[in-house]
């Protein structure tokens, strides 16, 4: 019983990764769930079987913590709403931090859920108590509907993975009928 709850879970969360955008880190994070179900079918290691379902799906995307003095994100804010929008329009937001950490804090990536969203991180080091900037662009064009993008970024920070969000809603764009419109 407790191995098909698992299995339900992990179903659960691979459909969810699918019905959102897609791009390589989300096709990953499939192919490791259904990799995770094969072993559960198949009996898998009775570590695994003894693992809740949050620590199974935890295990997906492993949060860890660096050794040694660590850097802190202090945001501004963690998610921006955009509003409402025209489909095809590009948004473009700065997410503002500030280290408030014990070391220089690095970023190793910054990913976005979506392929509509690009994140551009700093290249160097943001110095204890530096700020630092990232950027996001949202691309709009054949989308609609409520959008939320999450960007996840991974640096030496307690625990490394940090997400901020975009988020908003994007009006279809209105097809004009070819040809001579009747009254």
């Amino acid at each position: 019983m407790k191995k098909l709850m698992n299995i339900g879970v992990l179903v659960t969360f691979a459909v969810a990764a699918m019905t959102s955008c897609t791009n390589s880190k989300q096709e990953e994070k499939i192919a490791a769930l259904e990799e995770r179900i094969k072993e559960l079918e198949n009996g898998g290691s009775s570590a695994q079987q003894n693992q809740s379902p949050t620590t199974l799906a935890a295990n997906v995307d492993t949060e860890t913590t660096p050794d040694g003095p660590l850097g802190a994100f202090d945001f501004e804010e963690e998610e921006h709403d955009f509003g409402t929008i025209e489909a095809g329009k590009i948004i473009e937001h700065t997410f503002k931090f500030t280290n408030t950490g014990e070391a220089p804090l690095v970023i190793q990536s910054a990913t976005a859920s979506c392929g509509c969203t690009v994140p551009k991180k700093p290249t160097d080091p943001i110095p204890v108590g530096g700020v630092g900037e990232i950027g996001v662009r949202f691309d709009s064009k054949n989308k609609s509907g409520v959008q939320s993008p999450v960007i996840t970024i991974r640096a030496n920070t307690n625990p490394n993975v940090t997400r901020i969000k975009l988020k908003g809603t994007v009006n279809p764009k209105q097809e004009l009928p070819d040809g001579p419109v009747r009254k």
